[in-house]
């Protein structure tokens, strides 16, 4: 199981939100404006939401998170992104390096777009399909080495453009832009540091003893090919990044004909089973 502390994370993870600016360009925050930020964290990324003028709730999982959110004096609320219960109360939403944590996509979706307002937007970044692709192999390695099914402890949905734009599509979003793109990301300590912070379910899976042994030998598999001549861990991600905005009109939602039906195709996790991470 995934856990945050909010102090690792601010030392071995503040890279997540100090990145998150050209999401904050991408949705162009106005005063006044509702933003539910969907996985808000310790409200590093939350408060410069709040410094545009904006009204803002954020939710999140961790309680430990979210007491970190209120400390800075952010609205902030435990809660699950997969089943929100805000009834057409934002005029966006924001989300940076969360959704890829949530493997059922549709169910996110569907939130989402009872949350918004009709013709409310959401802008959103999420690990895509290739994301920490070398991490995933070296972890997949060590488990399977021991007896383990690194997939069955994948905590991580990567999904490709093409798949989450049809996702959208679904869910009654018309999709303004969506990209997938490569993002080498400097890690601000060592290797061993990130896989305790975000390889949490991989390293559960063995018992406590053995965890210092399996991030040595990930390590160990890595430095070659992540880690510079500087001695600086640089982290394979891949990143998915989409603008787009709710069809629905308030005219018609009283008639449910016009409501497009939800998908019934099951959430997977994307094109590639190890191919992670906020």
């Amino acid at each position: 199981m995934q856990t945050w502390n909010p102090e690792q994370y601010a030392t071995h993870a503040r890279f997540v939100s100090d990145l998150g600016q050209p999401l904050l360009e991408l949705l162009a925050p106005r005063a006044g404006e509702r933003v539910l930020d969907v996985g808000c964290g310790d409200g590093a990324l939350t408060e410069r939401l709040v410094a545009a003028g904006c009204r803002v709730v954020g939710i999140d999982n961790s309680a430990a998170q979210v007491r970190a959110a209120r400390a800075r004096g952010i609205d902030a609320r435990v809660a699950d992104a997969a089943a929100l219960d805000f009834d057409r109360e934002f005029d966006a939403v924001f989300s940076n390096a969360v959704l890829h944590w949530i493997t059922r996509p549709d169910a996110v979706l569907a939130g989402i777009r009872r949350a918004l307002a009709p013709g409310g937007r959401l802008v959103a970044e999420l690990g895509g399909h290739g994301c920490v692709a070398a991490v995933r192999e070296a972890l997949g390695i060590a488990l399977d080495r021991r007896g383990i099914d690194a997939e069955g402890c994948d905590p991580w949905y990567f999904p490709t453009a093409a798949e989450y734009r049809a996702r959208l599509e679904e869910h009654g979003f018309a999709v303004d832009t969506i990209e997938l793109f490569p993002r080498a990301t400097r890690l601000p300590s060592d290797l061993t540091d990130w896989l305790q912070t975000f390889a949490q379910p991989f390293l559960a899976a063995v018992p406590a003893p053995e965890r210092p042994a399996v991030c040595a030998e990930v390590r160990r598999r890595l430095e070659p090919q992540l880690r510079g001549g500087d001695g600086t861990w640089v982290a394979d991600y891949v990143r998915l990044r989409v603008a787009a905005r709710n069809l629905r009109r308030a005219a018609c939602d009283a008639g449910a004909s016009s409501e497009r039906r939800p998908p019934t195709r099951p959430p997977g996790r994307g094109a590639a089973a190890r191919g992670g991470a906020r």
